[in-house]
Order: structure tokens, then C-alpha cells, then sequence
């Protein structure tokens, strides 16, 4: 992701297609669970990288207030507003708003898409500015100890609904000294009424993090670690965790 263009511009109108198996309610539950072991009593959360709003919705309905942020205009344009959740443009790093939140949260690895240090800080930073008092930040993204150990694989992909069928084929090219793998995706989407077929390739570098570099620059941000854990199972990571959940709070001398 860069500040002109965003990896999901192309396959944004088929996210949730390709992604239907995907199990929102469980992620949502996960993310409650955690927010009461966390000892969470806000309201407000600001949301970076909402996608097609599935998990903002979801958290709506449990009572949270949720302001998305979304880069593509592809995925916002198959967002929608409910009561308790609202989705705009903007991007992680530099979105400002006036408001003040309780919670920062961003899922699906959004913090991957972070490819430089100065991308990270900015996240950090930016969500540090919108957090209240002693305000929480959580997010999961790719776990070096686990991507180092299974080493990412070319993978294809196959899904179909009564309109389309999809074909996905994603290489990785890693690049070990930065902790970067370029997922390299082709996709063939086939009109099942016209029977024409389209393709298109998109390039999505994604970053994998440790916990000390991670903590590395959380501190410098501003914030302390609360809890780190595998992403949905809640255990300690380890070479077979791909995706780690982070859990930061805001420290401040207000």
C-alpha cells in the first residue's frame, strides 16, 4: 500500500466473494472477548482499514460506535452504513479527524500492508493522536518467527457464486533482510451469463513483524504492550502462528 494507489483497487469488487468463507462473527467475537479481558469500557472506536465493513458491522451491533477508514475506493464503495457504524476514505497513516476514540482497531493483517518503518511510526502515531486517556490499540498482522518456519507458498484459490467464477493464483517472492513478501496474485473472473473472461494481476507486499520489533515501536510511539497472543486461538505465539494479535495502551500524561 502507498500513498497513491491501494493494493485492493483491482480486486476490491470481489473481496467478498473471495473472502466468503472468511468467519467475521467469530473474529468479532474474538476481538470482544479480548476488549473484556483487557478490562474495556469505551464506546468509540475508529477502525483502519474497514474493507467492506464486515467486521464495523458486527462490532454495531454489539454496541460499539465505529468510524471506518478505508483506502480503496473500490472496498468503500461496497461498504455501507448501519446504525452504530459509518466508513469514510482515508488512509491509516495520515487520516485525521477531530473526534477522540477508545479504541484504534484494525484487522486482517492492515498492518502488514506497513512496509517501511516510517509506515509503521505513522500508524502509531496517528493512532495515538486519536486515542483518548489510557486508549487501547489492537491489531494482528504476519509473525516473522512463523513466516521464517513455513515459508510462503504459491497457492490457488477457486470460488464461485450464481454470477461469477473466480480463479486466483498468488506467488510469493520473499525477501528475508526485510522481512517483506511480495504476494504476487493473478486472477481470471469469468462472467457465467456472457461468458467473458477477464484477468488482472495486483502486487500485494506484505511485511511480517516480531514481537521485540514490534514493542520496539510501540514504546517510541507512546505506548505500553498489554497482550500478544495467536490471533483467535489466544496462544502464545510460536513458528506456527502465522497471524499475531497485538494489543497496545496509549500511555499519557494527561
Amino acid at each position: 500500500m502507498n500513498k497513491t494507489s491501494c493494493a485492493f483497487d483491482a480486486i476490491g469488487n470481489y473481496y467478498d466473494l473471495l473472502y466468503h468463507d472468511k468467519n467475521y462473527s467469530e473474529e468479532t467475537a474474538y476481538i470482544l472477548n479480548l476488549l473484556e479481558r483487557l478490562s474495556f469500557s469505551g464506546k468509540d472506536v475508529l477502525e483502519f482499514g474497514s474493507g467492506t465493513g464486515q467486521h464495523g458491522r458486527l462490532l454495531a451491533k454489539n454496541g460499539l460506535n465505529i468510524l471506518g477508514v478505508e483506502l480503496s475506493d473500490t472496498m468503500l464503495a461496497r461498504s455501507f452504513d448501519t446504525d452504530g457504524f459509518k466508513a469514510v476514505k482515508g488512509d491509516a497513516r495520515t487520516f485525521n479527524s477531530s473526534q477522540k476514540f477508545d479504541l484504534v482497531l484494525s484487522l486482517f493483517h492492515v498492518m502488514s500492508y506497513q512496509v517501511t518503518d516510517l509506515d509503521v511510526e505513522a500508524v502509531f502515531r496517528n493512532a495515538f493522536n486519536h486515542l483518548n486517556k489510557n486508549g487501547i490499540l489492537i491489531f494482528d498482522c504476519w509473525f516473522s518467527p512463523a513466516v521464517h518456519h513455513q515459508r510462503p507458498s504459491t497457492r490457488v484459490k477457486r470460488i464461485s457464486n450464481q454470477d461469477f467464477e473466480i480463479f486466483r493464483i498468488a506467488e510469493p517472492e520473499i525477501i528475508d533482510e526485510k522481512n517483506l513478501v511480495n504476494v504476487n496474485y493473478t486472477v481470471f473472473m469469468k462472467d457465467k451469463e456472457s461468458g467473458l473472461i477477464q484477468s488482472f494481476k495486483e502486487q500485494h507486499k506484505m511485511r511480517h513483524f516480531s514481537i521485540p520489533e514490534m514493542d520496539r515501536i510501540a514504546i517510541q510511539s507512546g505506548f505500553e504492550q498489554v497482550n500478544v497472543e495467536s490471533f483467535l486461538d489466544r496462544k502464545t505465539p510460536d513458528t506456527s502462528t502465522w497471524g499475531v494479535c497485538f494489543a497496545y495502551r496509549k500511555k499519557s500524561n494527561e
